[in-house]
Parts: structure tokens; sequence; C-alpha cells
């Protein structure tokens, strides 16, 4: 099993992203990444509040081009949840392409394309041979039935995260993928809520990102449904009960999963996180290691990832599910929550 790490664009005068790639290049299969100012489901590389900044495309090139030339799979993002009314046009197509060539004219190209929009994968099909079409968690894929859909367009799927725990769920979705030619991808330290109803808002909130930044917005109103949830100290048992899995028990799923994502797109330490997964082991708190972490939501306390118990993988990948009628993560939750004061 090896991992898919998130590019970032490092400041100009600090260590390129490749230097991190390079450290843990026995177990890094994979990197994904977005061209910059592209709309994709985090914020955009290159520009901020019309702030840009004009390197990044040089940067990035030759950070990709000593990335694949370690023999890493580069993986390029088309991953926003709404491109508004371009979102089935010849303008998109045209986008789409362009990068797809230069990427191949100056780097050789690239081996995936992540992408949420069936549209975009059409593109790809359409005008592209030998690059693997990769369908983002970002769609929810979670079921057979979802699979087959678009079949004729995907080659690979990353898994809905709100299955990581449901090892009968994954087994279906492993058969049938082995049985249809197709890859099943996990991404292992997502913070965001389980089923969370916001989430399709929050992703098309993302991809507008520029026009909300330069729009006057609500004020006094939190539009992330998970950061006002957790306002409320009685929800805090809720991050236990979210898609994460622990580095210490991602070796449960060796035998479902031979690439795993690692959210580190926008992580502030891309490399402590990396190497928890590769050493199997995190001292510290869990949330440290996650994507969005929510540590500022429970300060001054922490989730201490040494205190959970033996037991807790077992019984929270073979639990029914119903969070709502159980106590055992709020046992659990008394046991790690840590104050650092």
């Amino acid at each position: 099993m090896k991992y898919a790490v998130g590019y970032q664009l490092p400041p100009e005068g600090q260590e390129k992203f490749s230097e991190v790639v390079r450290e843990f290049r026995a177990d890094v299969a994979e990197l994904y990444f977005p061209w910059p100012d592209e709309p994709t489901c985090r914020a955009a590389l290159a520009e901020q509040r019309g702030y840009v900044d004009w390197s990044a495309p040089d940067r990035l090139l030759e950070d990709l081009d000593d990335i694949k030339k370690m023999g890493v799979r580069l993986d390029l993002l088309f991953n926003a949840n709404c491109y508004g009314g371009k979102a089935v046009s010849t303008y998109l197509e045209n986008r789409v392409c362009s990068i797809v060539e230069y990427l191949g004219a100056t780097i050789g190209g690239v081996e995936i394309l992540t992408c949420a929009s069936p549209a975009i994968a059409r593109i790809v099909r359409k005008n592209f041979t030998g690059i693997e079409i990769r369908a983002s968690v970002n769609m929810r894929v979670g079921t057979v039935k979802g699979m087959e859909y678009l079949a004729d367009l995907f080659d690979s799927f990353h898994m809905q995260r709100d299955y990581n725990r449901d090892f009968n769920r994954i087994a279906e979705l492993k058969d049938w993928a082995d049985a249809n030619g197709k890859k099943l991808i996990m991404l292992a330290n997502s913070g965001c809520m389980r089923f969370c109803s916001g989430q399709t808002f929050h992703d098309n909130m993302v991809a507008h990102e520029r026009e909300i930044d330069e729009t006057s917005n609500m004020a006094g109103w939190t539009p992330h449904t998970c950061w006002r949830y957790l306002k409320n100290r009685k929800n805090w048992v809720s991050i236990l009960q979210n898609t994460w899995v622990r580095p210490e028990d991602i070796h449960h799923y060796e035998k479902y999963f031979d690439i795993v994502k690692i959210a580190t797109r926008m992580h502030s330490r891309p490399a402590m996180v990396i190497r928890a997964y590769v050493e199997r082991k995190h001292m510290g708190s869990l949330l440290d290691l996650c994507e969005p972490g929510f540590g500022p939501a429970l300060a001054p306390y922490i989730i201490d990832n040494l205190k959970f118990p033996d037991d807790w993988f077992e019984k929270t990948s073979r639990c029914d599910k119903k969070c709502h009628k159980c106590g055992y993560c709020a046992s659990i939750l008394q046991k790690v929550l840590v104050s650092v004061e």
C-alpha cells in the first residue's frame, strides 16, 4: 500500500515540495495537484484577493518535473464541485485540453486526472489516451450502482469517505472494482463530518471562492456547518464518529487499497502528516493529522492519539453506526480529551 499526497506551493526561498516527496519516496506513489488559479475543492494555488504569484507556474513545473523523475505518478486536479454556466461548455473543454497539453509539452504529461464532473471526464476520455480518469472523493461514490453509472467515464473511484469504517461496504466495492477493471482509492485523514449535510453547499462555496472573497457577505454567521456545529461542546463526540483512520490502524486497509490518499494540500505541516502514516504512529493530537483539523474549536483541549484504547478500531469498524443510540464514543472522548493549559 502506497500513498497519494497533495501538493503545496511553498513560499519563495523555502524548501521545495519535491524535497518532502523525496524524503518519503519509498512510500509515495502519487502526487495530486491543481493548475494555478483553477477552481478545485481547495483554495486557489497562486491567487488570493486579486494578488497573483506570477512565479507560481514556473515553480510548480520545476517541482513537478523533479517529482516525476522520481517515478511518482502525477494526478492533475479538476475537482471543483461547480463550473457555473461553463459546466458543459466548449470553453471548459478547451481549457482542460490546453492545460493537459501544456503539461505534456513541458514535463512529459500527467498519468492521472481527478475530477468531480462527468463532463470533464468525458473531455479527457475523448481527447487523450493513457490518462487514468479518477472520480473525486467529493462525488461521494459509495455504492456499486454509483460506480456502474459512470463506469464508461472513470477508471478509478475515490470511495465515499463516509464508509471508511464499514468493511462490508468496502469489500463489496472492492469486489466490483476488481471484477470490472477499476481501481478503488480511499482518503485516510479527512476531518470533515461524516455524512455532512452541508458538504454540497460548502464545496460549491469553495468552487466560487474568488467571487465570494470579493463580495460583501453576511456578517456574524459561520456558513461552514462543521465549525458552527462544534461551537457546542456536547457535539464534540461527533469528531470521534467521523471518517479519519489513525495511522496505527491503516494496516487494516492493505488488502483493499493499493493507494491511500492523504490530505496535505492545505495542511500547515504536510511532512508531519505523511511521516505519521508512513511510520504508522503519531504522538500528539489526533486532530493535527486531519484536514480540516478542528483543533481551534476544541482549544485548550486536544484529542490525545495515544490514549485511544486497544479495542478502538475493532469497536468502531464493526458497530452498526447508529451513533444516536450508542454511548461508546462519548465514553472514549472522556479518556482522550486532554487539556493542555
